[in-house]
């Protein structure tokens, strides 16, 4: 990618950098950049996305969402074995050669298809667990997946090492618009739950093929000794992948065995809707920023910096989604998907500011990962493993909501320890950590303030969408008002500084 301007890191310029540290400069466009090309990929993909998702929803009932989130619980575990962490191994030890990237590639490879023949082999059994015959065979569709994932790992490691985030992007972008076309004609043809199985599976085999086109790798034999320590580090990257897979669905197993298909498809659906506003949000740092902590991991100044900038960023974008969902849920749910769905609104209250929290923690594990303490963030999710299974089942006889309180409930008690652990490591102290989050936090309770005001001031008896479109509205102008009165200089840093990085790549 090209990299070219002067640096963005100047503290009386960029919120890169408050303290007095070596500017970034191209590397923090290039971050800048990136991210900037993920976002234009994915919510543009995104806005035909959630169209077909809208329709979707009206065509199929609950219980075929509750089959279908049934199918994929154990796909994600799956997916983490089969990729082995090799793709996180690849950018973050920067010196493999072609050849331990040809073997880790065999060794992917051997395990998608490895990890098929698995889930073929569990899919009867588990159909017979949640006492669903005919989920045998969705499991096993579902998990076909894992084939064309294993092959392109190591491809698409390599990809994201070379910041080839506009390509990765364009992808990304492809496979979502196919995963949506193909759900939303088999769902109009009366496919019901199989559309939402067929269209993830067309369109991660066609991302896989495109991934593979632009940067083949050959296959070699694997020798442990050659492939030890990428293999050990994506060992740590796995357990800790599966650790937290397993308990942001244990919530839904929860659900699903002890209160039933209908009610898995309402508090799944509304776990997918909660946590969309930060999967659009953190998913376009995420995916972006470890290689570029990977490239600044020996210098603590950098990682300060970037880690400032990405918190207050996210934290802008993500806080008066997250929460803002919670508060019109009442309305936003019925007028949207139908009276059919009003059983979601429950956890859906409770689950959005779980994710505002989410949206946040999501950059420390990437932290401490980029150099190289990848330990810490397997035990830490080790330990989420046995305490949030806990707090579902105490949540469940609450029912939904329940479940969902479980989250703001016993989630702090893994974050505190992993921030502590990541602030510690790079040397910044907390109260500078908090005043990042200081904009977002204004604006976001002055918006609840004023949103609870108005719902309480106009009567009920008008249209939702009325009502709907009314506390959008103050919302959006209070949460801005807000930032704009009391963070005014610091709103005018992030807008000058994105300006500034377009006029420069023009």
């Amino acid at each position: 990618m090209e990299r070219r301007g002067t640096s963005i890191a100047d503290s009386k310029t960029s919120p890169l950098s408050s303290e007095h540290a070596s500017p970034a400069g191209a590397s923090d466009q290039s971050l800048i950049r990136s991210v900037a090309w993920n976002a234009a990929g994915d919510w543009l993909s995104q806005i035909f996305s959630w169209a077909s998702f809208v329709v979707v929803m009206r065509l199929l009932a609950p219980a075929d969402f509750g089959i279908a989130a049934m199918a994929v619980l154990l796909l994600p575990y799956l997916q983490q074995i089969t990729s082995f962490g090799i793709p996180r191994a690849i950018v973050t030890l920067r010196d493999l050669s072609e050849e331990q990237l040809a073997q880790l590639n065999t060794v992917s490879f051997a395990s998608g298809i490895a990890t098929f023949g698995l889930a073929a082999a569990v899919a009867r059994p588990f159909a017979a667990f949640f006492k669903t015959p005919r989920l045998a065979p969705v499991i096993i569709v579902a998990c076909v997946t894992l084939i064309p994932q294993g092959l392109q790992a190591v491809s698409s490691g390599s990809l994201a090492k070379q910041a080839r985030f506009r390509l990765l992007s364009l992808f990304a972008a492809i496979n979502a618009l196919v995963a949506a076309g193909v759900t939303l004609g088999m769902a109009l043809l009366g496919f019901g739950y199989w559309a939402l199985i067929a269209g993830n599976l067309i369109g991660v085999t066609v991302r896989a093929a495109l991934v593979l086109r632009v940067q083949p790798c050959r296959l070699a034999w694997p020798h442990m000794d050659a492939i030890r320590r990428p293999i050990q580090f994506g060992w740590h990257v796995v357990v800790s992948l599966l650790a937290m897979n397993s308990y942001q669905r244990l919530d839904n197993l929860t659900a699903g065995r002890v209160l039933g298909r209908a009610a898995l498809g309402f508090y799944g659906t509304a776990w997918d809707l909660a946590n969309v506003p930060i999967e659009k949000v953190t998913s376009l740092v995420t995916n972006v920023v470890p290689t570029y902590l990977a490239a600044v991991q020996n210098d603590p100044a950098a990682l300060r910096r970037y880690l400032r900038t990405l918190t207050e960023t996210i934290a802008l974008a993500a806080f008066p989604a997250t929460v803002g969902l919670s508060l019109v849920a009442r309305e936003l749910v019925p007028f949207v998907f139908g009276e059919k769905w009003l059983g979601m609104v429950p956890p859906l209250e409770v689950l959005s500011f779980y994710a505002a929290l989410r949206s946040i923690v999501a950059i420390l594990p990437k932290v401490l990962s980029s150099v190289g303490n990848v330990r810490f963030v397997m035990w830490n999710d080790l330990a989420a493993l046995v305490i949030l299974p806990i707090a579902f089942y105490i949540g469940s006889y609450r029912g939904t909501a329940g479940i969902a309180w479980s989250w703001v409930v016993a989630y702090p008690l893994i974050v505190v320890p992993l921030c502590r652990k990541t602030l510690q490591t790079i040397g910044m102290k907390f109260g500078e950590y908090l005043r990042t989050l200081r904009p977002a936090l204004d604006g976001t309770i002055a918006m609840i303030l004023a949103v609870e005001w108005v719902k309480h001031s106009f009567s009920p008896a008008r249209s939702l969408l009325h009502r709907l479109v009314i506390e959008v509205a103050v919302g959006a102008v209070v949460y801005l008002g807000v930032l704009g009165l009391l963070h005014a200089q610091r709103m005018r840093v992030l807008i000058e500084t994105a300006r500034g990085v377009w006029r420069r790549r023009s």
